[in-house]
């Protein structure tokens, strides 16, 4: 022990010798590397409000005009007090140094001022060498020769570690006391120059008492060097330690992820974690704030292994403004908004009538929901049937009708009629990217999709027709503000305005009453539009939806996909859609739907998808594109008209075989009619 002492006193006292000798031919010196300090990669949202950081070391770096001049003179006044007066080497502090170690025969002080300090920490590791000692001499001169002391007090502030994981004023100044470096008190700003030198011993969260004592000694020096007068310094040391919160909030963990895989894909690692990236992107904090609320709230009383996914994009510029993509990341990672596929039900359903707007149906086609048969090309028969006690309801249904109330037999057979390939192709022009298969069953979602994919679908009704690219990242702004990425909208015509709004207009009714969404408007009353989704067993919950100016869909369900959740997609997943939808709508305009010119509305009748008359009993208000709306009344419930009142539905319901035959033949000739 005593011989270690010693050698270290002998090190120091060359150091004295070399820095006399360093001073005197300090024109030998070279001119200085440039400084790699590594900053920390900033993740904002569309406002400027930081989402998150990314960093090898937590930094960010200020300019001069944002580090108070107090907290330059409390540096000053606890680490080298003379730091004014010396050009690099305070010879007092290090003939000081040497006389105190002697005393205690070991290492008990340093003698090295702000300066070089700064040259180590900039340039050198922290090895105990000669050869390093040589180096810091050289670059402390050299350092003196080239800034100002004002700017190597600020580099040194920028730099230096304040423990808990901050490095610089900055960051420290935000953990500890939640605000910029710039709106530091003076209590504040002695406490902070109280960390440097032993961040760990000092931390003001687990040892307040001593780091209030090290403040006071900060305030004593202070007063000293005529940097503040002693009543300011007896009025400071009265004050307690106030401190931020220890907690730290992950703001929008999913998202955050998804940025962070994109710029991979672009940048290199160093530069993501070490390059002061400035990461613009397309979050709106408050509305992702609302949907983890959303999800929160309504999965509060569910079981606690229940899974839900949000993903919300602005129809008009695909900018990705909320992404939940699970109950908690802290337990699980894995996002449910991009990268889980389930089967969304019937919410795959509008991407089927959109396609047969496209081809000459309208909202008054009327299609039988009654047993029916195809047989597939495994040899097995695929026979649709609808939810609930009943699964048929043996009777016409409009196009409207049958979406508003989500009928499955309806919806296979239109699928049938068309062609599977025509939903294929639809869905596909609409914005949905995973591959899919020209089955029967994919009018009922069965195939996978994401939550990202459907909002975005569903983005393109509320556009009008327009298709657009979601997009997470708007730009990178590098250290010099140069722009290194930049991502603009794409568009692209996916539909007509005709198509999109009589789709739209369909799918507005789920949410009216008689619709399968309809408690949602308890929740939000502003025009919107969507489709419920419920899986075979109830296994999965979906509710995808818009307004004019956002589209969400919300997934609901078991990572274990053998668990069944027992309610559909309107009482689970709706309630999450609408909360969140009124919540981060609150602060827009409300806007109805933009109806094209050449659409006109008509009341129909229900019962057979003509034109109403006063003697209808069920009448639905219902637009068409100007040339096709029906031209017939429907007389068939005039009482001055003798007809025969037989129920062709009671007729079905003692023969179905005989219906399904007849309604079999009359696909078959349709789906002819079609093709030619």
């Amino acid at each position: 022990m005593r011989q270690l002492g010693y050698k270290h006193i002998i090190n120091l006292s060359l150091l004295f010798l070399l820095t006399a000798l360093t001073i005197v031919g300090c024109g030998l010196a070279r001119p200085l590397p440039k400084p790699e300090i590594p900053e920390t990669t900033v993740i904002l949202d569309s406002a400027g409000n930081v989402i998150d950081t990314l960093f090898e070391e937590n930094r960010i770096v200020i300019s001069d005009d944002k580090i108070p001049a107090l907290m330059r003179q409390a540096l000053v006044a606890v680490e080298d007090e003379r730091f004014y007066q010396h050009h690099g080497f305070d010879l007092n502090g290090i003939a000081r140094a040497i006389y105190r170690n002697v005393r205690a025969w070991d290492v008990v002080e340093g003698g090295s001022t702000l300066t070089q300090q700064l040259a180590k920490n900039l340039y050198l590791t922290h090895e105990r060498t000669f050869t390093r000692k040589v180096k810091e001499a050289l670059l402390t001169v050299e350092l003196e020769r080239t800034y100002t002391k004002t700017e190597i007090l600020n580099m040194y502030l920028n730099l230096v570690y304040f423990g808990r994981g901050a490095y610089g004023i900055e960051v420290a100044s935000r953990r500890y006391f939640g605000k910029n470096a710039e709106d530091l008190t003076l209590e504040e700003a002695a406490t902070l120059a109280a960390l440097p030198r032993a961040p760990s011993y000092y931390d003001p969260f687990k040892r307040p008492e001593k780091v209030k004592t090290r403040r006071n000694f900060v305030l004593n020096k202070m007063v000293e060097l005529n940097f503040i007068s002693a009543e300011q310094a007896d009025a400071t040391k009265e004050k307690p330690l106030k401190l931020a919160s220890l907690e730290v909030e992950d703001k929008a963990p999913y998202f955050v992820q998804e940025v962070i895989g994109q710029l991979s894909q672009k940048l290199p690692e160093e530069s993501i974690y070490r390059g002061g990236l400035k990461v613009y992107t397309t979050l709106d904090l408050r509305m992702q704030e609302s949907a983890q609320q959303a999800v929160k709230e309504v999965l509060a009383e569910q079981d606690p292994q229940l899974q839900a996914a949000l993903a919300a994009i602005d129809p008009a510029t695909g900018y990705v403004k909320a992404l939940v993509g699970g109950r908690n990341f802290e337990e699980s990672q894995f996002n449910r908004a991009t990268q889980a596929r389930r089967q969304p039900g019937s919410s795959m359903k509008p991407f089927l009538y959109a396609a047969a707007i496209d081809r000459g149906y309208t909202q008054a086609t009327t299609i039988r929901c009654e047993p029916v048969e195809y047989p597939l090309p495994s040899g097995e028969v695929y026979k649709p049937e609808d939810y609930g006690d009943e699964p048929y309801h043996y009777r016409e249904f409009t196009l409207l009708e049958a979406l508003q109330h989500s009928d499955n037999v309806v919806a296979v057979r239109l699928n049938y009629l068309m062609g599977p390939e025509a939903l294929v192709q639809e869905a596909k022009n609409m914005g949905i990217t995973t591959p899919l298969q020209p089955y029967l069953s994919l009018a009922l979602g069965s195939i996978g999709l994401t939550p990202l994919e459907l909002a975005r679908g569903y983005a393109t009704l509320a556009a009008g027709g327009i298709k657009t690219d979601p997009i997470f990242i708007k730009k990178v702004v590098g250290e010099e503000d140069d722009v290194i990425l930049e991502h603009k909208p794409k568009r692209a015509v996916a539909l007509s305005k005709s198509t999109a709004y009589l789709v739209t207009n369909m799918m507005e009714s789920v949410l009216e009453p008689g619709g399968t969404a309809s408690n949602l408007r308890q929740y939000l009353t502003r025009p919107a539009a969507g489709k419920t989704g419920t899986t075979d067993k109830y296994r999965d919950a979906w509710f995808a939806g818009f307004t004019p100016q956002l589209s969400t869909a919300v997934y609901v369900g078991f990572d274990d996909q053998s668990r069944s959740i027992w309610l559909p997609g309107g009482r689970v997943a709706g309630p999450i859609w609408a909360k969140f939808m009124a919540k981060a709508m609150e602060n827009q305009p409300v806007k109805a739907f933009s109806v094209p010119n050449n659409i006109v509305k008509i009341d129909i009748c229900l019962d057979s998808g003509l034109r109403a008359t006063q003697y209808c009993p069920r009448v639905k208000t219902m637009s068409f594109i100007k040339g096709t709306e029906p031209k017939q009344f429907d007389n068939t419930h005039d009482p001055s008209r003798n007809w025969n009142n037989s129920s062709s539905d009671k007729e079905q319901k003692r023969n179905p075989g005989q219906g399904k035959k007849q309604n079999g033949l009359l696909d078959w000739l349709q789906r002819l009619r079609n093709m030619y």
